[in-house]
């Protein structure tokens, strides 16, 4: 029998003949740049990692793992904070980061078609100079990839007035389970057949592996005006966003800080913001110049009437984007004030923002930890950072027992478990506390008509191996096995 490193050296060389020798990864060094995505807590190894560079390429490794009986997990910029691109045993992950190329702009019917590799950000930066952007930006927007954001069905600060991923992916060149490519939707308003962009959008890759995405872009507002606004505590800020909304406003994006991510922002970037408050708000206003004016001032009242201390406007351009640079870096800036912290994501209803909060803190009291919290206060998805140090024997555990209740404080308040991280491998345990047995065969009966053998990202968003889809089942070879590289003793 062939030695294991003859065996990897055989995978190699089968799927080297798809994609090409130097986009063909079987060395281990290299391998562990693959092991997780931003959920770095949990690493698995895959078996091989591809790089093809178009919708054929994809097709082909597609057709050759199932061949082999691999496991296919798709990956993008591998930014994702639930686990959902941790690879598993034995599986092939399909890079898709060499397809990010700008395939077509439809500038006077308002769309784009782009490859999954394209980053969040790349899109805006095409179109700005002809007065257009794709409104969908997450934080990670610099880095993470189109392709990534449809499988999460990613957001962003300015999703409250314009919409999540969904409301902006038209239509898609997908590659299904077994190396069939579709097309799905289109660049038209309402495409024929069933809406099966919906069905994609969010998936986390459990369907198919997307290879071109149609996205809807806007033009850009003739008028933006930004307000600052700090309180006394998040309760008063809370406040305050309820009010803007039940006015009728719907700002393009309103943010919350509390001022342990004050601190953390102002460390990390050198922004004004004072130290000594218990909360912050971040709110763009934008649209008509006429419309803007009014709905700013409108909500600059409402801010004063909640007890806003201090409400500001930045001075210039240079000014706004430092601000905005702020809050987009909250994430990382934290790293400033804790060696280790855990990203939590969840949602509430906006008016049960302020007891949630005040959840969270004793949760994390209770364990002797800290919690900065800076999240969407518009559509209420928050993202509490439960900071510790993971030399001090135990807080890492206890970081991760709070967060896990944090999901459980969210379903009570009548909430959900993810707002925009996916649900993945981090949060598929609390599945089962959200939905009910026949929700979740519901669902796993859509994912098992697209892939009835459950080999596209197996072991995630389901909480237990069911249906079609994950259980156990009748002895599978491993791909080793198959190309009698290997054996059972």
């Amino acid at each position: 029998m062939r030695t294991q490193t003859s065996g990897k050296t055989d995978l190699h060389q089968r799927f080297a003949t798809i994609v090409g020798d130097s986009n063909t990864i079987s060395a281990a060094s290299e391998l562990r740049t693959y092991e997780c995505d931003g959920l770095t807590g949990t690493r698995v190894t895959p078996a091989l990692v591809v790089l093809p560079g178009t919708t054929e390429e994809v097709s082909q490794c597609v057709r050759l793992a199932n061949e082999l009986g691999m496991p296919i997990v798709a990956r993008g910029s591998g930014t994702g904070l639930s686990g959902g691109a941790v690879p598993s045993p034995e599986s092939l992950i399909i890079g898709l980061s060499r397809m990010n190329a700008i395939l077509e702009v439809d500038l006077p019917n308002e769309r784009i078609r782009v490859q999954p590799g394209v980053a969040n950000l790349d899109v805006s930066r095409a179109i700005a100079p002809h007065g257009y952007y794709y409104a969908p930006d997450p934080s990670s927007q610099s880095v993470c990839s189109i392709g990534g954001n449809v499988a999460e069905n990613s957001g962003g600060a300015h999703c409250l007035k314009y919409g999540f991923t969904v409301n902006h992916a038209m239509g898609a060149t997908v590659v299904l389970a077994d190396g069939t490519v579709v097309s799905i939707g289109g660049p038209l308003a309402d495409s024929l057949g069933y809406n099966l962009m919906a069905l994609i959008v969010g998936s986390e890759g459990m369907m198919a592996v997307v290879t071109e995405v149609w996205l809807r872009i806007i033009r850009l507002p003739q008028k933006t005006r930004t307000i600052f606004a700090t309180f006394p505590s998040t309760d008063e800020a809370g406040a305050a966003v309820s009010a803007i909304i039940a006015n009728g406003i719907i700002p393009a994006a309103i943010e919350m800080m509390d001022q342990l991510a004050i601190k953390a922002i102002v460390a990390a970037t050198g922004v004004d913001w004072p130290l000594d408050v218990g909360a912050a708000l971040l709110a763009d206003m934008d649209g008509i110049a006429a419309e803007v004016d009014h709905t700013a001032e409108a909500a600059i009242a409402s801010m004063k009437q909640a007890g806003a201390v201090d409400v500001r406007t930045p001075r210039d351009a240079a000014e706004r984007a430092l601000m905005w640079k702020g809050r987009k870096s909250a994430f990382a800036a934290v790293g400033r004030i804790s060696p280790n912290y855990y990203v939590q994501d969840g949602v509430v209803p906006r008016k049960q923002i302020a007891a949630v909060l005040r959840e969270i803190a004793r949760l994390a009291a209770e364990a002797g930890l800290c919690v900065a919290n800076v999240f969407h206060a518009g559509d209420g998805n928050l993202h509490p950072l439960l900071l510790y140090d993971a030399r001090v024997p135990g807080e890492e555990e206890r970081a991760e027992h709070v967060a896990s209740e944090i999901l459980r404080v969210c379903i009570r308040y009548g909430g959900s478990i993810t707002g925009e991280h996916g649900v993945g491998l981090d949060k598929a345990p609390y599945m089962g506390e959200l939905f009910n047995e026949n929700d979740l065969e519901t669902m796993s009966l859509v994912r098992c008509a697209f892939d009835p053998a459950g080999r596209l990202n197996p072991g995630k968003v389901f909480p237990t191996p069911r249906l079609c889809g994950d259980r156990p089942g009748p002895f599978v070879l491993s791909p080793l096995e198959r190309l009698d590289i290997a054996g059972r003793g």
